[in-house]
């Protein structure tokens, strides 16, 4: 595969980009690398590609409130500053992260450690979407906690018109806006804020439970549901409040 990037990091690009618009005057390290990493999505790009997404389609899947333009701008941006690698791959473009990209995996781990403890977590009135949560939960599957036998989940998430579907084999888990042909003897009806407060460890599952979370179908593959995924990266870290900050 041909990787294409451009070296010249002091180019002028098109006159939307952060690299072009006036900056901050200040020899400052930090204050420069804010002005190409600060801009909005920028980092959330990052996080998507640290947690292997490769293709344009796979990262907006991620963030899927970035318009496609953003989006593109954005991966410009970061291939221009040396970032990103642009890669020609058999099916089309693909992005993968240089060296100078994966030395950003600290900065995003601390704002997410950092979110994760601080900022008030009230999934109920919070404004979020579905995509998200499921991308995530589909890269955090435990191949080895899995039955043998492939599987469907049904999501079915209230006040969302479409169900989703999680395929989950051995080698394959995938995402479905349809059932792909097998069994679903898991469904998972809930509210949208009631997965979020689990999956985001802010309750357990049983306290998710009273929330309003319902997993129905084989009791067996029920009481496993939990068992299948390693929970949300930051699910660890307790709020300030509740470790006494």
């Amino acid at each position: 595969m041909r990787q294409v990037r451009n070296p010249d990091f002091l180019a002028t690009r098109g006159r939307d980009s952060p690299l072009s618009m006036t900056g901050y005057g200040q020899f400052c390290s930090m204050a420069r690398a804010h002005e190409v990493l600060g801009g909005r999505w920028t980092l959330l790009i990052v996080r998507e590609l640290l947690c292997g997404s490769r293709r344009f389609n796979d990262i907006r899947r991620g963030i899927p409130r970035i318009s496609k333009t953003m989006l593109s701008e954005r991966l410009q941006d970061l291939v221009h500053i040396g970032a990103v690698a642009r890669i020609e791959g058999e099916h089309g473009p693909e992005y993968d992260l240089t060296q100078s990209g994966r030395e950003l995996m600290p900065l995003v781990s601390a704002l997410g450690t950092w979110g994760q403890r601080w900022l008030p977590r009230r999934p109920e009135t919070e404004d979020l979407d579905l995509d998200p949560l499921l991308v995530d939960m589909q890269r955090r599957v435990k191949a080895d906690a899995l039955p043998r036998d492939p599987l469907v989940v049904r999501f079915e998430v209230q006040g969302h018109r479409s169900t989703r579907f999680m395929l989950l084999r051995l080698e394959e888990v995938s995402l479905c806006t349809q059932n792909p042909g097998y069994p679903e003897p898991v469904v998972v009806s809930t509210p949208l804020a009631a997965l979020v407060a689990w999956w985001r460890g802010d309750v357990s599952f049983g306290e998710a439970r009273k929330l309003g979370l319902i997993v129905k179908g084989t009791p067996a593959l029920v009481r496993a549901f939990p068992t299948w995924f390693d929970r949300y990266l930051f699910a660890p870290v307790e709020p300030a409040s509740r470790a006494g900050g």
